[in-house]
């Protein structure tokens, strides 16, 4: 699990109900179906990433980038990363989207917006991908950290997000 930033005083409630809710999620089953509910966040469901030849493994996490991109009260800065980056920076150019993507989740909690399920299952899905490769993975000394990417705002972020998933799926 990633971890969570100091809360705020006013976001305190919301981080101990993300917590609650992420501690729910990690013991969901291998179908993805989740068993527990919140009364203030009923989780129904979280994706396991399919990888069956000819699909790709980032298809529900476009799905759900397409459900997001449109709204209005998302309103943070994120590290953008580059859509450009070269081959061997794409596991740390998607780790960096995952994890500005818990940046958009905590802000939905605190705000109560329409997508939380949406980002919570952007979230849930691609963090459940990356794991998958952790072992294997080597990044290259030329990769920048999350940190170094410029900050653009919430439309400019999930464009770019997109356009990485549309070209993670190519491959």
């Amino acid at each position: 699990m990633l971890g969570m930033g100091r809360p705020t005083q006013n976001s305190a409630g919301a981080l101990s109900r993300l917590d609650s809710r992420l501690l729910c999620a990690s013991s969901c089953s291998r179908e993805g179906i989740l068993s527990c509910h919140d009364m203030q966040f009923p989780i129904a469901f979280a994706y396991v990433p399919k990888t069956v030849a000819g699909h790709c493994k980032w298809a529900e996490v476009l799905k759900d980038l397409e459900q997001i991109k449109t709204s209005k009260d998302i309103d943070v800065s994120l590290y953008t990363a580059n859509t450009d980056e070269g081959k061997e920076c794409q596991e740390p150019v998607m780790r960096c989207f995952f994890l500005e993507t818990e940046v958009i989740l905590q802000e939905c909690l605190i705000k109560n917006c329409s997508k939380t399920q949406d980002v919570w299952n952007i979230w849930k899905n691609g963090n459940a991908s990356l794991e998958k490769n952790k072992l294997n993975s080597k990044t290259s000394a030329k990769c920048k950290e999350c940190e170094e990417y410029e900050e653009k705002n919430f439309t400019e972020f999930i464009q770019s997000f997109v356009k990485v998933i549309q070209k993670e799926c190519k491959h």
